[in-house]
């Protein structure tokens, strides 16, 4: 089994290492877009011609699934890239609205993700579906891809996102960009006893096996 998995930068690297748990005879191959990352600021048309550019190695490596690593890939390009290639099997990442709604006691929630995933209209679907009864709380985290990608971490900005949202109720905090998993351990140790902190790396895998008739 070959997969592939894609993201802008290095929050793919993670979701990869995940992967080789759930399979580790499986032949896995990232590729990344480091030089245009963040992909959470720029518009749907951009975003979906650096997808398709970037995803060509895996595409000619004829990798039996190619993994999205990235919730602004996939809310803005997976679509196309489905309908542009046909036989190639995609899974997408997306923030975990479902999920949440099935865990929250409070009815509040945090969605931790970029300004592309917020705006897109799979978000929007994603939210109306299964966040009508919410109160869901968007904080300000446009600035965190580019400052995990440069290893500039702000941990007073992280902390001080938490512990607002913590305070307006949300007992669970969705990680909505993968680059954020690579601060998932922080963000736990910050919302410990207030909020549970939910990502898809898990999700991916299962998603894989059921895809794959494994």
């Amino acid at each position: 089994m070959k997969l592939g998995v894609f993201d802008s930068g290095i929050g793919g690297e993670a979701v990869a290492a995940a992967l080789r748990k759930t399979f580790p005879v499986a032949e896995i191959l990232t590729v990344n877009d480091r030089k245009n990352v963040p992909y959470g600021d720029k518009t749907n048309d951009e975003i979906i011609r650096l997808t398709d550019t970037a995803i060509q190695p895996l595409l000619a490596a004829q990798c039996d699934v190619i993994i999205l690593a990235c919730n602004s890939a996939t809310a803005s390009a997976i679509s196309t890239l489905r309908s542009q290639y046909p036989s190639q099997k995609f899974i997408g990442i997306e923030p975990m609205i479902k999920p949440a709604a099935g865990q929250t006691k409070t009815k509040t929630i945090a969605v931790f993700a970029t300004p592309a995933t917020l705006a897109s209209t799979r978000y929007k679907t994603l939210v109306r579906t299964y966040g009508q009864d919410l109160t869901i709380i968007e904080p300000d985290c446009s600035t965190w891809a580019f400052m995990i990608e440069n290893n500039a971490i702000n941990h007073q900005e992280i902390e001080q996102t938490v512990r607002d949202v913590c305070a307006r109720s949300a007992d669970v905090i969705v990680l909505g960009c993968t680059h954020y998993h690579w601060i998932k351990e922080l963000v736990v140790e910050i919302a410990a006893g207030q909020a549970v902190v939910l990502e898809p790396s898990e999700a991916i895998g299962l998603r894989v096996k059921k895809l794959l008739g494994l």
